[in-house]
């Protein structure tokens, strides 16, 4: 889930063992990920899955906090590349992708975790969202997918993925989700749309939609441990699922295993989203 109160925040969770060596099912590709916040973010279960898979990893951080907290993870991966990014900002965008332009020549994968709403906004009724809040929510969540893909689209090359972190609450009606359910679903769309125009390049855009993790970010939705409970009840694998069920998906996602699969929304949720009970 992603409700995040700090503006470029994202997705944490509590954390895991590091991983052993993979298969090399990402040996030989660099990806940029965007949306580490901490050790225990969703954004760096994926990022420490690619990084046992093989990959060279180049991290965003919005703020000089976030960077206190992003470089020592950046350096765990062997990851020397860690710049600033406010994705709300063109300027900024431009340089990441100039850099990594400058230093690598090309990309092979970019990962987008990265969500906002007002913590007012997730409160009461959806009618009553702000239009400034609900314009904040739709840009940070849901447009900047846009421009970090036309961004990275010069450096991408064939083969190439795109993933972007996603919530259930994006199509159905979630408690106090609100805005950011609708941020979700945009950004869902966003997905399909983007993929259409990168296929002819050979470029897959999808996104992963996790089940509720108990997160830094999802403390701004109302009844979280209420919901963590009901969802591990409730799913076929009667647990809720962490960072590391994320991160081994997105690692399919990333790598070539992947190759005929573009614009879809894959679930890991434990089976939640198939359940009726």
């Amino acid at each position: 889930m992603s409700a995040s109160t700090d503006p470029r925040s994202t997705d944490i969770a509590p954390s895991v063992p590091s991983r052993a060596p993979g298969l090399g099912l990402l040996r030989g590709k660099k990806g940029l990920v965007v949306g580490v916040a901490n050790h225990r973010s969703i954004a760096w279960g994926v990022a420490r899955n690619a990084a046992a898979e093989g990959a060279e990893l180049a991290f965003t951080y919005q703020g000089e906090a976030l960077e206190r907290r992003v470089k020592p993870l950046a350096e765990e991966v062997g990851s020397s590349i860690v710049l600033p990014l406010d994705v709300t900002s063109e300027e900024e965008t431009t340089h990441v992708f100039e850099t990594l332009k400058e230093q690598w020549g090309h990309l092979d994968f970019l990962v987008h975790s990265v969500a906002y709403a007002d913590r007012e906004d997730l409160k009461g009724r959806t009618v009553d969202t702000s239009r400034e809040g609900f314009l904040r929510a739709l840009e940070i969540s849901a447009y900047s997918l846009i421009s970090l893909t036309r961004a990275a689209e010069p450096l991408l090359r064939p083969g190439g993925s795109i993933i972007a972190m996603t919530y259930y609450g994006a199509i159905k009606v979630a408690p106090s989700y609100n805005v950011m359910g609708i941020a979700k679903a945009a950004l869902e769309s966003s997905v399909r749309y983007l993929a259409a125009d990168l296929g002819a390049q050979d470029v897959r855009v999808n996104a992963l939609s996790a089940g509720p993790i108990k997160t830094l970010a999802a403390s701004g939705v109302a009844g979280l441990r209420s919901l963590l409970g009901q969802a591990a009840e409730r799913s076929s694998l009667k647990r809720n699922v962490t960072i590391d069920d994320v991160g081994k998906a997105a690692v399919y996602l990333l790598s070539d295993l992947s190759s005929g699969i573009t614009g879809e929304i894959h679930y890991v949720d434990g089976g939640l989203s198939t359940s009726a009970y």
